[in-house]
């Protein structure tokens, strides 16, 4: 008998400690899901109405620059609209995009788009938001109007000049300067790289990096590109004085010597 008394304590103490770890278990589960809904709140940042940019600031700086002084050919334009959506297709939510268009006059852009990925409707989660408002609020204020950029990429007016260091200088200062430390940065240019102003010309000088820098060029369109990872793609020009890897050469040089990181030259197809 007391042997069966002993057992029967035994198993009480077994059934006491299983069900003492199984509230245990219980409260942590509930902890820990009422912690993932207020992380998943906390995710959903509040976001300027304008820009659809996050209120403390983007997470990332994209920035285009697209230079249709001269007309493209339809095969060019096809090419670089898919070069487009890739980039587009990149930038993380909450980060921002910014696009200009070169003109003839130096220094002198026009931005066509600013504004920040806010996220489509697969991107927020049902508990903590409202995925058909994400939806259309990223279709309206982001997809839509970088599509229609993407469709206008062949239409361009001859210029006089092209002062396509001038921009970058510009984009730069604008841009990426008062971006946060560490923040990924990235200049995508698309142009046929003919830099033409009255201290340089690619036309008059050809693509000697040496002649470049006994230009006033030089010092005149130098500018910091720390921590910028910049990417080409090249409009194909007949009739040029040297070729389209010497002409590469000399952008990455001039990347280089700024102090940014070069990401390729990429020759889009077609001719014009």
């Amino acid at each position: 008998m007391a042997r069966r008394k002993r057992r029967s304590r035994g198993s009480s103490s077994i059934g006491l400690i299983i069900a003492t770890v199984c509230l245990a278990v219980l409260s942590l589960g509930i902890v820990g899901g009422y912690g993932w809904l207020r992380y998943k709140a906390s995710a959903n940042v509040a976001v300027d109405q304008a820009s659809l940019c996050p209120v403390g600031g983007p997470k990332s700086e994209t920035a285009i620059l697209l230079d249709v002084t001269d007309p493209i050919s339809d095969t060019t334009a096809l090419d670089l609209r898919n070069q487009f959506q890739k980039i587009v297709a990149d930038v993380p939510v909450g980060g921002a995009i910014d696009i200009y268009a070169l003109t003839a006059k130096e220094g002198e852009l026009i931005q066509t788009f600013h504004g920040c990925n806010p996220g489509s409707g697969a991107n927020v989660d049902e508990w903590t938001s409202n995925p058909r408002l994400a939806q259309a609020r990223w279709e309206k204020g982001f997809q839509k109007p970088l599509a229609d950029i993407a469709g206008k990429l062949s239409v361009g007016e001859a210029g006089k000049l092209s002062p396509i260091m001038a921009a970058i200088q510009k984009i730069n200062l604008e841009v990426f300067a008062s971006a946060a430390p560490g923040m990924p940065k990235h200049l995508y240019i698309a142009s046929d790289m003919l830099e033409h102003t009255d201290v340089f010309s690619n036309y008059r000088d050809g693509a000697s990096y040496q002649k470049f820098q006994a230009s006033p060029a030089r010092d005149k369109y130098r500018t910091s590109l720390d921590g910028v990872m910049v990417r080409i793609f090249a409009f194909q020009r007949p009739n040029t004085k040297f070729s389209m890897e010497d002409l590469g050469g000399f952008w990455a040089q001039w990347v280089k010597n700024n102090n940014g990181y070069f990401d390729g030259f990429v020759r889009l197809e077609g001719i014009r």
